[in-house]
């Protein structure tokens, strides 16, 4: 049996990721339980999973929570969350805190030599090169659980003596794609996903099309591969999570069902491949599978983080500081719709270079653009 430690477990992802060892517990048992501030909902989770250890980020609700289970060991804090990261008690981890805030535990656990399921964007966004030399440092492994990622791992699999040309990451074009984009777009209207039930935050990076920008970054870390191996194509019906293309011209595509817990379950028990009751495709019914090219013009965002793998790490860095920023401003209606690559770029162009062979120069760095961009969202305020 699997013992699991789940970083961000009362998230969507994390949710997701209880539901499948919920209906497979011969398999696996919750050891871990890191959360950030939904007290309730962890509760609930510690009632049902019964795990070793468990982080909540403010004191007063660890201590609400050790009063109620007295066995339980229960971390707060930041230095609670850097020793339970720290625990070798479990034998995989689930990535899947939102945010910067994810890098640092993901990074202590790699260090461990676990085996990591990745979640979240922003560890190798912001710190790819750091993190994959770590895992090949430490023996660690990375276990994308992204749809595209999971897909594209998969195609490859059995492939490892062919030579890839090019790596296809679909999209689904996000609430946008058959709408033009202008000023008076609410955040109602930007969290409409057409096809996916996320957090708000990555709905947002979805309308914008800065989530392929992000995953697009992410694919060159996992698999090796330069930019211009890597390209997105528009896919409606999501329903082809990404393909492969070989330098003979196969192409090898990822088809399945809309659902996150598909490449979980797999992630979890990799390579072996776990039943479920999801209604299984129809071909017959899907009939046409279509994809179009992306229109850069519309999904500038997308475009300006295409751009910062030219530029250099300490730029992707940036990208996904001032993004964090904007998109907040804009779902507390701060900004316009508008105005998030309009900043963004802004702030892109006036950065330069710098050098990040550490955890805390990266943090340090993510702090610093941060405050540069809310610096400029207020100023348009007043």
């Amino acid at each position: 049996m699997k013992k699991v430690c789940i970083l961000g477990s009362t998230g969507s992802i994390g949710c997701s990721t209880l539901n499948v060892i919920r209906n497979n517990k011969n398999l696996f048992k919750v050891e871990v339980l890191i959360a950030g501030e939904n007290v309730y909902k962890l509760i609930e989770q510690i009632i049902e999973f019964k795990p070793k250890y468990v982080y909540i980020k403010s004191k007063k609700n660890a201590k609400l929570i050790k009063e109620r289970f007295k066995n339980l060991v229960v971390y707060y804090g930041v230095r609670g969350i850097e020793d339970i990261t720290k625990l070798k008690d479990f034998d995989i981890a689930v990535s899947a805190l939102v945010g910067i805030s994810g890098l640092k535990p993901t990074y202590n656990i790699i260090q461990n030599g676990k085996v990591i399921l990745l979640a979240n964007k922003e560890v190798l966004v912001s710190g790819g090169k750091l993190i994959m030399d770590a895992v090949k440092k430490y023996g660690a492994k990375l276990i994308p659980i992204d749809s595209e990622h999971s897909a594209i791992m998969q195609c490859l699999n059995g492939e490892e003596n062919n030579k890839i040309d090019k790596i296809l990451i679909t999209a689904s074009g996000g609430p946008f794609l058959k709408r033009e984009i202008t000023d008076d777009i609410t955040p109602e209207a930007a969290l409409k996903h057409p096809t996916w039930n996320m957090g708000k935050k990555v709905t947002i990076d979805s309308a914008t099309m800065m989530n392929k920008g992000f995953e697009v970054i992410e694919a060159k870390w996992l698999f090796d591969v330069n930019r211009d191996q890597i390209e997105v194509l528009v896919h409606e019906k999501s329903l082809v999570h990404s393909m492969v293309e070989f330098v003979d011209g196969t192409i090898i595509a990822n088809i399945a069902p809309k659902s996150m817990e598909i490449p979980i379950s797999y992630a979890l028990n990799y390579p072996k491949r776990l039943s479920n009751d999801f209604s299984k495709l129809n071909l017959f019914d899907i009939k046409t599978l279509e994809f179009n090219k992306v229109d850069y013009e519309k999904f500038k965002c997308l475009k300006i983080a295409l751009d910062t793998l030219d530029k250099g790490q300490s730029y992707q860095v940036v990208l996904n500081a001032a993004d964090e920023i904007l998109v907040n401003a804009f779902l507390n209606e701060k900004i316009k719709f508008t105005d998030i690559p309009l900043i963004l770029e802004r702030v892109i162009n006036n950065h330069k270079e710098e050098n990040l062979d550490t955890i805390e120069n990266i943090l340090k760095l993510d702090k610093k653009i941060k405050k540069i961009t809310k610096s400029i969202i207020n100023k348009m305020e007043d």
